[in-house]
């Protein structure tokens, strides 16, 4: 049986041959299928991550060998290796919706209320907006370690990761102007 050629509309019939590399072009969308695969990999060696660094902060504070200081440092360690998870997760979930194919969960009533609706600008706000939270989740845990007594304050460090954080918040400001600019673009 024969495939029907695609027509344009002037109603002339496609070569066989751009209709075989349109559908071939089109198929190549599954080679990122494994790019998604790879980032579930990610967030399973940092849930891993996440109970070490549990295991090995909570230790000190229930033998009574840690400070104040020591259970904030923990929570900002935790509340990062979420950020990270949370990140790979929106990037596996857009990525896999807006490039390959949407994913059917069937009617579940789990399905987050934002899945299949970031497109690829809001796939970049997102990330941009998870970086610069995990920047100044690190910013802060350093500064944080400047209230030990006696610890050795490097200036050089901290005005690097100072410089980091605000290009990181600068980069979100810029691309949050973009697509605002964009958008009114496209109203007209």
């Amino acid at each position: 049986m024969k495939t029907p050629t695609p027509t344009t509309k002037s109603s002339h019939p496609k070569p066989r041959m751009e209709v075989l590399l349109e559908r071939g072009l089109f198929a190549s969308r599954w080679l990122m299928a494994p790019f998604y695969l790879g980032l579930v990999v990610a967030l399973a060696a940092l849930l891993v991550t996440f109970g070490q660094e549990l295991l090995h902060e909570v230790i000190p504070i229930f033998t009574g060998h840690a400070t104040p200081e020591d259970a904030i440092l923990m929570a900002l360690s935790l509340i990062d290796l979420s950020l990270a998870a949370n990140l790979l997760l929106i990037v596996t979930f857009s990525g896999y919706e807006n490039f390959v194919s949407k994913i059917d969960t069937r009617g579940n009533e789990d399905r987050p209320s934002w899945m299949g609706t970031v497109d690829f600008s809001g796939l970049k706000m997102k990330l941009i907006a998870s970086i610069v939270a995990i920047s100044a989740i690190s910013l802060l845990k350093s500064f944080m370690t400047l209230a030990d007594p006696g610890a050795a304050i490097d200036t050089q460090r901290l005005t690097w990761l100072v410089i980091i954080h605000l290009t990181f918040v600068g980069s979100g400001v810029i691309l949050a102007l973009m697509d605002w600019i964009a958008s009114k673009v496209q109203a007209h």
